[in-house]
């Protein structure tokens, strides 16, 4: 479960837009940056949902396999932590203000040790060790010198942090305990594994892009535009409450499909296998009579259902529903 959560720093909009950032204050709140963590929320909801989906086997998407799927999982975390890096420099641009970046780092931190720990009551072995939340925690403070630093150089250090898991492989006893860095070679099984490098690039790399814009002429009307409508205030919304979204909406997701799955409101992707495969193998045996094998099978499904029978009451069942169901040969 992607895993992904967003808590960016809450960021304040810029009427002299000097290039330097203000303190962030409940009134101050860029709608913008909101709406983009908001978005970025429903992408991950998606995501989350078709892993849910998968899971229970209600699809046969391949969202823990693909390609396609992890690319997108990737883009989603990327944009999280970009916007991390964002709100990072609004917060801290004109001097870190400790006090603020470690009480957020904290509260994260606690996020994510509930994560792990409810995951791992859940999954067991595919538990959260380090996903985004972690990430979050840990990168918000790594980052925090970079926000005075040269956006080339920051850019430059995204970049390196992006290469190190290709050039530095750890191996050693216990090195288990240190795949958190990236740099051990392999990856534990896990819903949502973000190690610090390469995401902590992704931090970096917002960093260097606000240091870059804040100021510029785009900047301005990025800053001074409002979520006017609906839609756009409801994602703002979401986006401001980031963190209680992230940790609220997969057990809902995963809450209400499971809900589904037991009151029976879709089907047993078991039972429509069974079908499947006995419909086939009727119509071999009888060509032409379709409906009445389709028939002949729901009804030996009802039966082994009703009366709970064993796999050798099977063939009885069914030859007793072939006859009701007037197939030639019963």
């Amino acid at each position: 479960m992607m895993s992904g959560a967003p808590t960016p720093d809450p960021v304040t909009r810029h009427p002299g837009d000097t290039g330097a950032a203000t303190p962030a204050t409940p009134r101050g709140r860029m709608d913008a940056l909101d709406v983009a963590r908001g978005l970025a929320l429903l992408a991950m909801a998606v995501y989350h949902l078709s892993w849910d989906l998968r899971w229970f086997g209600l699809v046969d998407w391949p969202v823990d396999s693909s390609r396609g799927w992890r690319i997108f999982a990737g883009l989603i975390a990327g944009s999280f932590l970009v916007l991390v890096g964002v709100g990072l420099v609004l917060a801290h641009g004109r001097g870190i203000r400790w006090r603020k970046a470690l009480v957020r780092a904290g509260r994260i931190a606690l996020a994510a040790a509930a994560i792990s720990l409810g995951t791992w009551l859940a999954l067991d072995g595919q538990y959260v060790r380090f996903g985004i939340l972690h990430e979050i925690a840990l990168g918000s403070l790594l980052a925090l010198p970079a926000v005075f630093l040269p956006s080339l150089i920051t850019l430059a250090l995204a970049a390196f942090v992006v290469a190190l898991p290709h050039l530095v492989t750890l191996s050693f006893a216990g090195d288990s305990w240190f795949t958190w860095t990236g740099l051990v070679g392999y990856a534990p099984p896990s819903v949502d594994h973000v190690p610090l490098a390469p995401w902590f690039g992704a931090i970096l790399a917002g960093v260097a892009l606000a240091r870059l814009v804040i100021g510029s002429h785009p900047w301005k009307r990025f800053a001074a535009w409002r979520a006017g409508g609906r839609g756009s205030r409801a994602f703002a919304f979401a986006g401001r409450h980031s963190l209680a979204v992230y940790l609220l909406h997969q057990p809902i997701l995963f809450g209400t499909v499971w809900a589904i799955v037991e009151l029976g409101l879709v089907a047993d992707p078991a039972h429509e296998a069974f079908l499947d495969q006995c419909r086939m193998a009727c119509v071999a045996a009888t060509p032409g009579q379709e409906a009445a094998c389709a028939s002949a099978c729901e009804c030996t499904l009802d039966a082994l259902l009703a009366k709970d029978k064993q796999e050798a009451d099977m063939n009885v069942t069914f030859g007793q529903c072939r006859r009701e169901a007037g197939l030639p040969g019963s």
